[in-house]
C-alpha cells in the first residue's frame, strides 16, 4: 500500500461491504460530509443516515453506498466504518423505498396527536425509518443520474 492510500473496512451489521485499500472516503456526519485521506489523524466520527463514498485510488471510479447510523474509526492509517445498513444503488429497490417513505409518513402523521411515552418511542423508530427510506431514494436517484 502507498503512502498516499490507507486500509479500509466497511462492516454493516448483516455483511461486510468493503474491506481493502483507500485513497479518500466521505462520510455522512452530523455536522455534514468529512473526507478522510490517507495519514488522517487518529479520530472516531458519528455516522448519520447518508450517502458513503470512496474512490481505491486518485481519479478512480467513485464507489457510493447508502449507509444508516454508525461510527468510523480512524487510527494508524486503517479507517473502520461500523454501520447498521450500508446498500449499493443497485441493491436499492425504489419503489419499495418511496413505499416504505410513505408508510413512515402516514403513521407519524397517525401518531402526532398522542402524547404518551410508548408513542415517543414508537415516533423515534418510526422517524429512523424514514430517514432511511429517504436517503436510500436519494442515493439510488444520485446514482442513476
Amino acid at each position: 500500500m502507498s503512502g498516499k492510500s490507507f486500509q479500509l473496512a466497511i462492516h454493516a451489521a448483516d455483511h461486510s461491504f468493503y474491506e481493502g485499500p483507500c485513497y479518500y472516503l466521505s462520510i455522512p456526519t452530523p455536522d455534514g460530509q468529512y473526507g478522510i485521506m490517507a495519514n488522517h489523524e487518529n479520530t472516531i466520527f458519528a455516522l448519520e443516515p447518508g450517502r458513503l463514498y470512496y474512490r481505491i485510488e486518485k481519479g478512480g471510479e467513485k464507489h457510493i453506498a447508502a449507509v444508516s447510523y454508525g461510527m468510523v474509526k480512524m487510527e494508524n492509517n486503517q479507517a473502520l466504518v461500523l454501520v447498521n445498513t450500508c446498500e449499493r444503488p443497485e441493491e436499492i429497490d425504489l419503489s419499495r423505498a418511496e413505499r416504505e417513505e410513505a408508510e413512515a409518513r402516514a403513521a407519524l402523521q397517525a401518531l402526532e396527536s398522542q402524547e404518551d411515552q410508548e408513542d415517543q418511542r414508537e415516533e423515534a423508530l418510526l422517524e429512523a425509518k424514514l430517514l432511511r427510506s429517504l436517503n436510500r431514494i436519494k442515493v439510488k436517484k444520485q446514482k442513476d443520474k
